[in-house]
């Protein structure tokens, strides 16, 4: 299962781990899952909402590049990509990444490699709406540009991990 979704509603990770797991007709040994959540952006001043824009159609291509390229590079049964759109409240989910393989090793850096991709390439921008009314663009971090970087360069397929 190759699964990319991009939508404005809310999502059960249950759920989905389980379509993952079934679809993946006992190979996998893991699932290694990440689910992100809004959260405070801004020092000193609760967030009330955050409000993600996206490109449809390339950040499906894009998502789907990226999960691409972790099967490519790890010995993965399947993944899941999920993000949400839209304007969310502080605490809502946001982002959901699933990776099953055989062994917890790929299956956990696939998930990260998957999410710190994700950051940095995927064509969503964020706006923060401050309890106090504020409104502005949140920018990409250096340190997850730098995350993706050193994927990217680390020359190893590593596709010996296992464990």
């Amino acid at each position: 299962m190759r699964r990319i979704i991009v939508q404005e509603s809310d999502f059960d990770p249950a759920a989905l781990q389980r379509a993952l797991h079934e679809a993946c007709a006992g190979q996998a040994g893991a699932i290694a899952t990440f689910t992100g959540y809004v959260r405070d952006h801004a020092p000193g001043q609760p967030t009330e909402t955050l409000t993600l824009e996206h490109y449809p159609g390339m950040c499906e291509r894009e998502l789907q590049e990226i999960g691409d390229a972790a099967m490519a590079r790890w010995r993965l049964q399947g993944y899941v990509i999920l993000h949400r759109y839209g304007e969310l409240p502080r605490n809502a989910q946001i982002v959901f990444v699933a990776a099953a393989s055989a062994h917890r090793g790929d299956a956990f850096q696939a998930c990260q490699y998957i999410m710190d991709a994700l950051k940095t390439r995927a064509p969503f921008w964020k706006r923060e709406t401050l309890a106090d009314g504020r409104r502005f663009w949140v920018q990409a971090r250096e340190q997850d540009a730098e995350k993706t970087r050193q994927w990217e360069q680390d020359p190893r397929p590593n596709k010996e991990l296992s464990g």
